[in-house]
């Protein structure tokens, strides 16, 4: 027996049937919805309480990022626009119109990140253009990661439906 067979005896290379596809969709829905446009939540929640040099560098962190983030999409929106689209729409055809399992995997992994990219370039765009401070910037951020952590709830949800569907229709259960 050679060792690549051998492997795929051991691990299901299927996307949905492999516990490291779910490892990894959970610890990326974790990670989104940490760290809020670039913002670990924890220094929001350490502003909100201490208050003083803790808000000070929280907001220093959230004006940084903010201006990173704008900046970028201000250099080259429209090309990142267009090769995501191009990526999504292949993963797309790939995985629904043709069947590929991996493909399907993976476009619903990122069709979902991709969203959460739009809400972080908005929610961005508020904050620098209220000139937001204090509260209304720990409401705001707050009120974005409430809406990736819902919309992270939803992605899991439709993933793991899909993911059982393919399951339960290829047999892996069965066998």
């Amino acid at each position: 027996m050679d060792i690549y067979s051998t492997l795929l005896e051991v691990i299901d290379m299927r996307s949905f049937s492999n516990l490291w596809y779910w490892i990894a969709l959970a610890v990326a829905w974790s990670t989104v919805s940490h760290w809020v446009i670039g913002v670990p939540y924890d220094m929001l929640q350490k502003a909100g309480r201490r208050g003083g040099q803790a808000e000070i560098d929280f907001e220093d962190m959230v004006r940084i990022n903010c201006n990173r983030l704008l900046y970028i999409a201000g250099v080259s929106g429209l090309w990142m626009l267009g090769i995501v689209s191009a990526v999504l729409t292949t993963l797309g055809l790939l995985g629904f119109w043709y069947g590929v399992e991996f493909a399907q995997a993976v476009f619903l992994l990122l069709f979902p990140m991709s969203i959460v990219g739009l809400m972080s370039l908005n929610t961005a765009a508020v904050v620098r253009d209220r000139g937001l401070e204090g509260e209304a910037l720990r409401k705001r951020l707050s009120r974005h990661r409430i809406q990736t952590q819902f919309l992270g709830m939803l992605a899991i949800f439709i993933t793991s439906l899909w993911g059982m569907f393919q399951n339960l229709s290829h047999g892996v259960l069965l066998r």
